[in-house]
């Protein structure tokens, strides 16, 4: 339930989407298992796993999304020496060199063969889709797995016009500006971690953990040109979080006296506590992301 990262998108256009239209959107592109000739398989899954039916969770209209993806594992390396010994086989009973043609299609050949006995693995993507402030949120460290939630999304719903989350002034002038004055501007609070950059393509990187970022030390590698590119921040009581130089938020953490906050629901109604803890981190999120893009300057003009 509990996001842990967190690649931000925003609508450049108005839309309107509803629990029930999405529903029915998404139950065309649903998730099945691979079959024994697929090399992989993705598609929508219930939103709260074994607790829920519905692929879309909704409260406060904040909807709650999932994608399940499932890939076979089949190593480069056994495919390699499978081909080798098919391609050294042929080549002698042939007296002849095969083909770079030849030689793909019995790559594939082999594959092919190799499937049904290969295992598989299966990873799940969530995203939050905010429409109060025009936002999508995926919970994925990386954006090439969120631009692959994304376009799922907008085959199921015929469009959606989003795009990733900038400002109109570098991410990392800010943080640097931040980290010069020693202080973040309310209701964030630097932590004591950082990453600094040299702006020069062949410049340094230099990395702060468990560091007072205030002292000399820090600051001396900002007089050479350094730029902050990750600074660690704490949002209010509620959440930790690595802030990137990309608007991305990694390592995401809900504080545990904010998450007591349902402790009085219990956990006797699995769905009533899951339902009450989306509720909460829904509302926190938007509180942070309406705090951070406040603090930073607003959003550019949407194009």
């Amino acid at each position: 339930m509990w996001f842990k990262n967190l690649t931000l998108y925003r609508f450049n256009k108005p839309v309107s989407l509803d629990a029930e239209t999405l529903e029915k959107a998404l139950a065309d592109f649903t998730f099945s298992p691979c079959s024994s000739q697929d090399i992989s398989k993705f598609g929508f899954s219930k939103a709260l796993g074994k607790q829920g039916d519905a692929l879309v969770h909704s409260a406060n209209n904040r909807h709650l999304i999932c994608a399940t993806k499932e890939e076979k594992i089949l190593p480069g390396q056994v495919i390699k020496e499978a081909l080798e010994e098919k391609v050294g086989q042929l080549e002698a009973e042939e007296n002849r060199k095969l083909t770079k043609k030849e030689k793909d299609a019995l790559k594939d050949e082999i594959t092919t063969s190799l499937l049904p006995r290969a295992f598989s693995r299966r990873s799940q993507i969530h995203a939050l889709i905010l429409p109060e402030i025009n936002m999508i949120l995926v919970d994925s460290s990386s954006a090439t797995k969120a631009e692959e939630l994304l376009a799922l999304l907008r085959k199921a719903i015929g469009s959606l016009p989003v795009i990733p989350v900038s400002f109109e002034q570098p991410l990392e002038v800010q943080l640097t500006e931040w980290l010069k004055q020693g202080q973040a501007p309310a209701p964030f609070e630097m932590q004591d971690e950082a990453e600094l950059k040299a702006v020069a393509d062949e410049g340094g990187i230099v990395r702060f953990k468990q560091q007072v970022l205030t002292e000399d030390e820090v600051l001396a590698h900002l007089e050479t040109g350094k730029q902050v590119t990750k600074l660690a921040l704490h949002f209010g009581q509620s959440i930790a979080f690595l802030l990137q130089a990309d608007a991305s938020l990694k390592r995401l953490k809900f504080s545990e006296e904010f998450r007591a906050g349902n402790d009085e629901v219990g956990n006797d109604d699995p769905m009533a506590r899951l339902d009450a803890d989306f509720a909460l981190m829904g509302s926190e999120l938007v509180a942070l992301m309406t705090s951070l893009v406040d603090v930073l300057g607003g959003l550019p003009d949407a194009e």
